[in-house]
């Protein structure tokens, strides 16, 4: 019903850049919540940065300052620009999205229910 698909991710040297992007797509849904969680290899799953749909901003501390989170409602979108990347950065990057409360095809979707990306890597490497 919905799907988010995440593009952006690659190799960069440390000091550099990415641009995260994640578009949900499907029908029958609104988007309250999105944002970036990311996952390194023998480690938890850890919240990135998180904005609401009315534009409210959270960032893990480990970020602020170098990670800048945005939405595009109308386009159902949200960017994760990342600068003065680090080797402590490298995580496979996962979208978020959770919804309002409704139907679909008579399925009831409870308020905060939410979805994932498939996840794109980031390497911060020199």
């Amino acid at each position: 019903q919905v799907q988010l698909v995440e593009s952006g991710g690659g190799l960069v040297q440390p000091g550099g850049s990415l641009k995260l992007s994640c578009a949900a797509s499907g029908s029958g849904f609104r988007i309250r919540n999105m944002g970036w969680y990311r996952q390194a290899p023998g480690k938890q799953r850890e919240l990135v940065a998180t904005i609401t749909s009315g534009g409210s901003i959270n960032y893990a501390d480990s970020v602020k300052g170098r990670f800048t989170i945005s939405r595009d409602n109308a386009k159902n979108t949200v960017y994760l620009q990342m600068n003065s990347l680090k080797p402590e950065d490298t995580a496979v990057y996962y979208c978020h999205a959770d919804r309002y409360a409704g139907y679909y095809r008579d399925r009831y979707y409870p308020e905060g229910y939410a979805y994932w990306g498939q996840g794109t890597q980031v390497t911060v490497s020199s």
